[in-house]
């Protein structure tokens, strides 16, 4: 089997729907900016070394699955997989424990004190792009709003746990 099939040889690309958009489209531009963080949270699962997070962050990968097919997907009624209260309900617990190891602190630090938090943090400064993106699509097209607070809560819970596996919290000097 091959992968290519010449489709998008002229700058368009089809949605899971079957609806075919130009590469550029916004919403194109949401579901790759999702798929990028799921990569980018994969090299940082390759890096930390608590089994509880390394599976954690498997566990966000496989939503993030679920995020991007409801984003490429025009046709809400062709959605056949939805983000629920309860997927968000495990980002907060995610970031009430690591938050919590830290003693809930709070100011700015530098990121990235070693490799695992500086991926970490990479990971939560593609998702906030993807967040941003996303509210782009919203205000052009009807977008779940679970899965906009699925990724607001998201950013956080990396954010929580890439200033949990920081060696050192730099305070940032302004």
């Amino acid at each position: 089997m091959t992968i290519y099939t010449k489709t998008g040889d002229k700058g368009k690309t089809s949605l899971f729907d079957g609806a075919r958009v130009p590469k550029d489209d916004i919403r194109v531009e949401c579901y790759g900016t999702v798929d990028e963080l799921g990569t980018f949270l994969g090299l940082a699962k390759h890096h930390v070394n608590d089994e509880e997070m390394a599976g954690l962050i498997q566990k966000i990968q496989n939503k993030l699955f679920t995020v991007a097919s409801i984003l490429a997907t025009e046709d809400p009624l062709k959605v056949k997989h939805h983000i629920t209260e309860e997927d968000i309900k495990e980002l907060e617990d995610i970031i009430d424990k690591y938050m919590g190891l830290l003693n809930n602190p709070t100011g700015f630090i530098v990121p990235g004190s070693n490799i695992k938090s500086a991926y970490l943090h990479v990971a939560r400064t593609v998702c906030r792009r993807a967040e941003r993106r996303i509210i782009s699509l919203s205000k052009v097209s009807m977008i779940d709003e679970l899965v906009i607070k699925f990724v607001n809560r998201l950013s956080d819970a990396l954010y929580a746990m890439a200033r949990y596996s920081e060696d050192e919290q730099v305070k940032v000097r302004y």
